[in-house]
């Protein structure tokens, strides 16, 4: 969540999370007895007091069911901590919007800024960030358990909320305790793995919950404040969504043709179903009677057209013209369903029982569907403009309204869905076509000019297929073709919107792009002239990025892609892999590689005159590109946004941002306010002699932490092992927390480890690794060189937003990290030599956190960022036990002492210390 300032809500957070912890407490002891509460009692005061060894002992001979207990408690009170400081965020939001306080990230200052600019209403037309969510859950909780939290929420914002004497505080508590105690009672984790599907049913919920009212409340407030500048911008659709549940299927098997289709299906049902709602409000409100109102002639004809045939609703215009759209609506969603099926339970996609009984009612064979969104849309502006004509002003808006505009925004998809494969599958799709075309056998053998060469004179001279439905197939091949089709099935029923790119993960070349046009133009996606998807390469790795100019140079000067990035409004997007370039080169090494890359691509569009656009990879951890999203992208490069930005969000961090409208609306406002003044260049320019000075600070920096990094990580021997052995690493990949494989081929390899797992592990045993390891032998080996160098550092995070975003994602993660539990993990290394990995990683940490305190000029971590600070203070006491309850569960699995059945226990630890951190995957 991002940094807000806090007046008296500290205080707050410390009043609601010590009432809770009270009412757990009592309890607890009405359950299992005071002694067990002491028992409790005792362990926080030894994680208070750092009393490691103490906790070590009491837990080495205690017996699985007072340790699950212990797990319990210690999971369950961050949880509830956390929910007490999501509603204070939702609290504070209302309410300094109703006083129109400021605040960082305000979007009517950044608009105000913007419309200063000489173009400025070009720029706020175009403008368009998309949060894209991915299918990356590091939480493991059960949907049963988001319920609960979701009634505890309420229950303690009806209590912020709520006016002396207007709440019955016996009453409130007497609720409050029957959730804690089912909370309490109720299996945290799921024991069965997530499919695919469930991933798509999961992500709706935030659409239900936040994201369909927020995104057009924020779009419509974003075109009033552009309009209160004395501009017009009623066309802009400042956020849209993406997706990349069901169409992201690099590494997992389980992604197929039919997940593409069920993730547009229960997109389409979840939207319809809103549409649906809102119109039956609508028509319930709009009573208006002829005898006292006129129409106009539009909706004159449309209520002349509607089956409401009621003589009760013969004078009421507006209510049949609002039958018949709504009749279309519903015929366009069965004409739809013939295609993407039907959900097993009608509720879910038809809005109460009213619109079951007007199925049965219509005759549907002289109801026409609507051919796009835009001609539903027409519709219901017919019904506005004629409101707003005879004076029914406060009509116009409210609901109806803010449906044309959600209408606007989502269309008949809700979401685009993003494509994603590796490169090296399409090289072996491409490979088998050629074979069984009988065009070449030995493809993969080529050359990259060879193959370069010919991938274009089957894109530019023959038009025909290399598939036919005679020739075998592998399946991998049959798989990604199917796909594509179906992309291009699904964009001709819901519009062109709902898949609008496909990435090429690991492109490192020309031919990876040629490869992908290759399978799009063998399923009708692309032609020689344009393509209805955007080809996106994914520059992952340090080489990868820093060789990405030279791979673009040489792809953008073909004809044929010049005609391609026409086709897309001149725009070429590229996907920057935050997560292997760190787990690559570490943390300085990843984002200065993605800083220069930015700079590098941005000038190179500009010289094709093409307009290149930026996805950022980010993940929820600094170790994957998370931290503050207003400082992460007032740091990006200038010119580097220019009227596009996307970027994944992803694990706790969805749920953290998204989980209640008021938090999705300030957090999409954030992403707003910050594009904008990106745009803007809010800071002082740097001069060219800072430039270069800072570049090559930078470089050097890079230098030395790249080579610490890989020296600890690639080179050491014992590293390996110690990595396996000191984390909960192999645990971890057997949790049920996605529908994906924890590694590409096998987890007994760094190199093929995905980076969630990788960065989950260092998270969980409070190491933090990715997020810090080389930047403190870095910054010492520069300043011991001339210590002038450190007026340099100190001038840097002064005056460069790029810098010091650095160094205050640092500062969060050594204050997150704690290097006493973390050598409590060291009981798990049998190995003595493996074990000393640790005090070079300990050493590592204690110059990373002098060099950075040094160069902020400050005595203490988190020192500007009291929230933070505080949020941690609540919650560590509880979350730290953890730490030591998981090695002992650990220490006896691996030794063989303890029963499949206490497997969960691990789980749930796992999970615990994930929910006391927030952003750990």
């Amino acid at each position: 969540m991002e940094k807000l300032e806090y007046q008296v809500s500290a205080a707050a957070i410390a009043e609601d999370a010590q009432e809770l912890t009270r009412m757990v407490n009592q309890i607890v002891v009405a359950a299992y007895g005071p002694g067990v509460l002491d028992e409790i009692a005792q362990v926080k005061n030894w994680v208070v007091a750092g009393a490691d060894q103490a906790i070590a002992a009491y837990l080495k001979d205690l017996e699985l069911e007072r340790m699950a207990l212990l797990v319990r408690y210690f999971a369950v009170v961050p949880l509830l901590i956390n929910i007490a400081e999501d509603v204070d965020l939702e609290v504070t939001i209302q309410r300094r919007n109703n006083l129109q306080e400021d605040y960082l990230g305000k979007l009517s200052q950044a608009v105000a800024r913007m419309a200063q600019m000489e173009n400025a209403q070009t720029l706020l037309e175009d403008l368009r960030v998309v949060p894209v969510l991915t299918a990356h859950p590091t939480q493991v909780q059960r949907k049963s358990l988001l319920d609960l939290m979701s009634q505890i929420h309420d229950l303690l914002k009806q209590k912020r909320m709520a006016l002396p004497g207007d709440l019955n505080q016996a009453e409130w508590e007497e609720e409050l305790n029957r959730y804690l105690e089912t909370i309490l009672q109720t299996d945290l984790i799921r024991e069965q793995k997530l499919t695919v599907t469930n991933e798509i049913v999961n992500a709706m919920a935030y659409y239900r919950s936040s994201l369909l009212e927020a995104v057009p409340r924020l779009t419509q407030t974003y075109r009033e404040l552009a309009q209160e500048q004395g501009l017009s911008v009623p066309n802009s659709k400042p956020i849209s969504m993406g997706m990349w549940i069901g169409g992201d299927r690099d590494g997992n098997p389980f992604v197929t043709a039919d997940t593409l289709k069920e993730s547009a299906r229960v997109q389409q049902e979840v939207l319809f179903d809103f549409y649906l709602q809102t119109l039956n409000k609508l028509y319930r409100d709009y009573s208006v009677s002829l005898n006292l109102t006129q129409v106009s002639a539009e909706v004159d004809q449309l209520a002349s057209l509607s089956q409401d045939n009621s003589i009760f609703r013969e004078k009421e215009p507006y209510r049949r013209a609002l039958s018949w759209i709504r009749d279309r609506l519903l015929k366009t969603q069965r004409d739809m369903q013939d295609f993407l099926g039907r959900a097993e339970n009608l509720d879910v996609t038809l809005a109460g029982k009213d619109l079951i009984r007007i199925q049965q009612q219509r005759d549907w064979e002289t109801i026409p569907a609507y051919a796009s969104a835009a001609e539903f849309r027409a519709e219901l502006q017919q019904v506005q403009d004629s409101l707003l004509t005879f004076g029914q002003q406060h009509l116009a808006s409210g609901k109806l309204s803010q449906l044309l505009t959600t209408v606007e925004v989502f269309g008949f998809y809700l979401a685009s869905i993003d494509l994603r494969q590796d490169s090296s599958m399409h090289e072996a799709c491409v490979a088998e076509l050629l074979a069984t075309a009988g065009l070449v056998d030995d493809y993969a053998s080529k050359t990259e000019n060879q193959k370069v060469a010919l991938l274009l004179q089957l894109l530019t001279e023959d038009p025909r297929p290399l598939s036919a439905p005679t020739l075998p197939k592998s399946d991998l091949l049959a798989k990604e073709l199917a796909i594509f089709k179906m992309a291009a099935k699904l964009k001709d029923v819901l519009g062109e919107e709902v898949i609008r790119q496909s990435i090429i993960s690991h492109a490192t070349s020309v031919s990876d792009l040629l490869e992908l046009a290759t399978l799009l133009k063998e399923v009708g996606l692309l032609n020689r002239e344009s393509t209805r998807l955007q080809l996106v390469p994914l520059f992952e790795t340090i080489e990868d990025l820093e060789a990405s100019r030279q791979t673009m140079q040489d792809y953008l000067s073909l004809d044929l892609v010049q005609k391609w990035i026409a086709s897309q409004n001149g725009y070429q997007e590229i996907m920057l892999g935050y997560s292997d370039s760190n787990k690559d080169g570490g943390y300085l090494s990843s984002v200065w590689s993605l800083y220069q890359a930015q700079e590098d691509l941005q000038k190179l569009g500009q010289e094709f005159g093409i307009k290149v656009t930026f996805f950022h990879g980010r993940g929820g951890t600094v170790g994957r590109g998370g931290g503050p999203t207003y400082e992460a992208i007032i740091a990006q490069p200038l010119e580097s946004i220019r009227d596009r930005l996307r970027l994944t969000e992803q694990g706790e961090v969805i749920a953290n941002k998204y989980g209640n409208q008021e938090a999705a609306y300030y957090n999409l406002e954030m992403l707003l306010s910050a594009s904008l003044d990106r745009m803007l260049n809010l800071e002082a320019e740097l001069s060219v002699e800072q430039r270069e000075t800072y570049g090559r600070v930078m470089n050097h920096l890079v230098q030395s932490s790249y080579q610490a990094y890989r020296q600890l990580v690639f080179e050491n021997p014992a590293f390996y092992d110690f990595f396996f052995e000191a984390s909960p690493i192999a645990e971890i990949s057997s949790l049920n927390i996605g529908s994906r494989p924890a590694a590409r081929k096998t987890i007994t390899e760094i190199s093929g480890l995905r980076a969630i797992p990788w960065v989950f592990s260092w998270s969980q045993n409070r190491m933090m690794l990715p997020g810090w390891y080389g930047v403190g032998q870095a910054f010492q080996i520069l300043i011991a060189e001339d210590p002038e160098w450190l007026d340099i550092l100190r001038e840097m995070y002064q005056n460069w937003p790029f810098f010091r975003g650095l160094l205050s994602n640092v500062d969060m993660v050594l204050a997150k990290s704690n290097m006493t539990i973390a050598a409590h993990y060291l009981d798990l290394v049998k190995d003595p030599e493996v074990a000393a990995v640790y005090d070079l990683i300990l050493a590592e940490w204690h110059k990373t956190k002098e060099s950075v305190l040094l160069i902020e000029e400050r005595d203490e971590l988190l020192a500007d960022n009291s929230y933070l600070s505080n949020s941690l203070s609540y919650r560590m006491p509880y979350f730290d036990v953890l730490n030591y309850v998981q090695v002992e569960l650990i220490r006896r699995k691996r030794e063989g002492n303890l029963p499949a059945s206490a497997d969960s226990l691990i789980a749930t630890t796992i999970n615990g210390i994930a929910t006391g951190l927030r952003n750990s995957g």
